[in-house]
């Protein structure tokens, strides 16, 4: 994706449908139309810097994914679908490809990735390790355990968790205002909350969980205090899958002391 924000929707526009599998001369083929409505291959050459000798090659291939019309006149006159259409027919090719590429890659997946992940695996930047952790809900059949600081327990994760607990999963939370587990406990009434082994504010710490008793994840703010929840470079997580692994060990020894105590103390 294109880091500068500003440049000029043309420009934008030719840099995405590119991204969606066009060639270049067929994206500022398109971009042409769209700002001409209709309009001749001379007419598209003018606009877009197309070669005349090229928008032709380029039309087919627009044709081709029924993005393009052409009225059979002389000379031909060729029209570009909307905006809205375009956006729904891209997206719509894109849902499908996502799943080819899950199933493919679900068909390839080892037997030794469904069981047991040896060792302790590193995870770098927020969206990545949002994603680690989206994974484990989703997979999780009894048990949700989740301490995080405040900001990056997002409406998105609150959902999922909530959908955990219809399924059935115990949730057992930590680390947020009394405010947020109001909150949340309108939203999954039979969440757990409990104390956290530490203030966040006061450490680097991002979140502590453990799922099933068999999958943990721990991560941090890599810039310490002055870290922002929101860049994606402010997260690194490490995690590990297995009752035998060094790190689920280790996080649910803790785990479990603190619900116990919790516990013991109510």
């Amino acid at each position: 994706m294109s880091s500068d924000p500003t440049g000029s929707p043309e420009a934008t526009a030719v840099e995405q449908l590119e991204h969606f599998g066009l060639s270049t001369y067929a994206a500022r083929t398109f971009v042409a139309l769209a700002s001409l409505g209709t309009g001749t291959a001379r007419d598209v050459s003018q606009v877009s810097q197309v070669p005349r000798t090229r928008v032709y090659d380029a039309i087919d291939e627009l044709h081709e994914r029924g993005i393009v019309d052409v009225l059979q006149s002389s000379p031909k006159q060729f029209w570009a679908i909307s905006a809205e259409t375009a956006s729904r027919t891209f997206e719509h090719e894109l849902r499908s490809r996502t799943e080819l590429l899950r199933t493919a890659l679900s068909e390839l997946e080892s037997v030794e990735r469904r069981a047991e992940q040896r060792g302790v695996w590193t995870v770098d930047g927020q969206t990545a390790v949002t994603e680690r952790v989206r994974e484990f809900f989703a997979s999780a059949e009894e048990e949700i355990v989740y301490m995080t600081v405040e900001d990056l327990l997002t409406e998105e994760l609150i959902e999922e968790l909530s959908e955990a607990a219809e399924r059935g999963v115990s949730i057992k939370l930590a680390g947020v205002s009394a405010e947020v587990q109001d909150r949340i406990q309108d939203t999954i009434p039979g969440a757990t909350m409990f104390e956290s082994l530490w203030v966040w504010s006061d450490t680097s710490a991002g979140r502590l969980m453990m799922v099933d008793g068999q999958k943990t994840l721990v991560s941090a703010l890599v810039n310490g205090e002055d870290a922002s929840p929101t860049d994606p470079r402010s997260e690194t997580a490490i995690w590990g899958e297995g009752e035998t692994n060094s790190l689920v060990v280790v996080l649910k020894a803790i785990f479990t002391w603190r619900l116990e105590t919790t516990e013991s103390d109510e």
